[in-house]
């Protein structure tokens, strides 16, 4: 697109990981899509480190400092010490990168940033810039969090079922991990509450779900936040269709074939397949590495396991060397694609939201094993709100045995819970679609935001 052609000029910026830039690439492209000139942020060190070009399907590229242009996160002493050198530096070259665009043909106009980044918001606003929060976690935790910053729901919690307005009831097991082991990563759970800081500064909230898979819970943020729901951000082939080239996300901070995965797949039977995935984060113990093996062995299904590098000596010993054709362990893969694939048949996932909503949005089911944030309210829609899965069980000494591992598995795969799942599966994808389709819900907010910046030029 010409230069004079855009609408407006957009800067993303999301927290800089994986899981966070995914998510607001695919919306850049969404912009995009509408005359909308966008540049995806990250920081200095995630530009060396990603496998990316100059741009990503005309979405365009910049980056700012998060303090460790070396080194990232691993040269932080602590999650303290990163998220203070982050604001530091993060406000200086974001200001710095506003003032490099106010002479070109577009100068910035709006930033949508991620509220772990509170002061990305002041920075917007010092240089009377629209912006609006990008939240990628579900309605139902952003609101959980909201409350719990704003004294409408005290800690520690001291009775359950726990009751919000617009949320299903909640157990202390289906809390934010930070709620229901008190103390635990105490600066993240700052950071989750610290996102509500200043968001009535805000000039929108447009929050990675749809209408329809949330409506209670939006519907009763929507009363205290100008709450747009944008999503699933998931590439448009596997959904509406609309945005040329769309079939992948494009960024990866790891380089391997993604045609092993892909290959081997391709190999085998319709719905035969377990996909098991962690995220980048996941650190399971000794333990439960070798229960989760042997169970995924048990149940005799196929299985594709992502290992991490890092997490692979933790394998029962001789147990790849025993998996034959039955099973595949990589370190990556392209899950957006694995989980498309019709041989896949269960996600036994540490149900993330992005790895959910693709799930979702893909009819995949899924054995939910949850870790920590924001995965255990995750886990709690999936079994109970969405019926969509199944959630494990830990024994008395915080591990899913083997026998719990086969034991799901082969009620997703083969049981009566398994075919219930698949047409619930069915038409959470139907409605998917629809709301990002023209004229969705999600179509319709993304029009309404676009028009908004559209007007700030006029």
């Amino acid at each position: 697109m010409e230069q004079s052609s855009y609408k407006a000029h957009v800067l993303l910026l999301p927290y800089p990981g994986q899981g966070h830039i995914n998510p607001m690439l695919h919306f850049s492209r969404r912009l995009l899509s509408k005359a909308i000139k966008t540049t995806l942020i990250t920081s200095v060190f995630i530009s060396k480190s990603m496998n990316f070009g100059s741009s990503i399907g005309s979405v365009d590229l910049d980056v700012i400092s998060d303090g460790y242009d070396e080194g990232g996160f691993g040269d932080a002493g602590s999650i303290d010490d990163y998220l203070a050198r982050l604001k530091t530096a993060g406000s200086r070259t974001l200001a710095e990168l506003i003032k490099k665009h106010e002479s070109s043909s577009n100068p910035v106009d709006c930033v949508i940033y991620e509220p772990f980044l509170p002061w990305a918001l002041d920075v917007a606003k010092e240089h009377g810039l629209f912006a609006a929060a990008f939240f990628t976690q579900p309605c139902v935790v952003d609101y959980i969090y909201y409350n719990i910053h704003h004294k409408l729901l005290k800690l520690p919690v001291s009775e359950t079922p726990v009751s919000i307005s617009g949320l299903p009831l909640l157990e202390l097991r289906d809390m934010p991990s930070f709620v229901n082991v008190p103390g635990s990563y105490p600066a993240y759970f700052q950071m989750v509450l610290h996102q509500f800081c200043n968001t009535e500064r805000a000039d929108n909230i447009l929050i990675n779900t749809f209408y329809k898979l949330e409506q209670e819970a939006v519907n009763e943020m929507s009363k205290v936040c100008p709450v747009l729901t944008i999503g699933p951000t998931i590439p448009s082939i596997y959904l509406d269709k609309r945005i040329e080239n769309d079939d992948d996300y494009g960024l990866d901070l790891y380089a391997l074939d993604a045609s092993i995965s892909i290959n081997w797949m391709s190999t085998k039977p319709a719905g035969s397949v377990v996909y098991v995935a962690f995220g980048s984060m996941a650190n399971l113990s000794d333990k439960q590495m070798e229960e989760l093996a042997w169970g995924l062995n048990n149940s005799n299904f196929n299985f594709l396991w992502v290992v991490r590098a890092c997490e692979q000596s933790k394998l029962p010993k001789g147990f790849v060397q025993e998996l034959g054709s039955k099973g595949l362990i990589v370190n990556w893969s392209p899950q957006v694609k694995v989980l498309a694939s019709e041989a896949i048949g269960c996600f036994f996932t540490h149900s993330g939201w992005n790895s959910t909503i693709e799930a979702l949005s893909l009819s995949v089911p899924m054995v939910a094993m949850p870790q920590w944030t924001d995965q255990p309210p995750n886990a709690k829609l999936v079994e109970d709100v969405w019926k969509v899965g199944i959630r494990v069980k830990v024994n008395e000494d915080g591990i899913v045995t083997r026998e719990e591992v086969e034991s799901c598995i082969r009620e997703v795969m083969t049981g009566e819970k398994g075919k219930e799942m698949r047409n619930n599966g069915a038409k959470w994808r139907e409605l998917a679609i629809e709301a990002v389709s023209e004229g969705g819900t999600s179509d319709k907010n993304i029009d309404e935001f676009v028009s908004k910046l559209v007007s700030l030029r006029s």
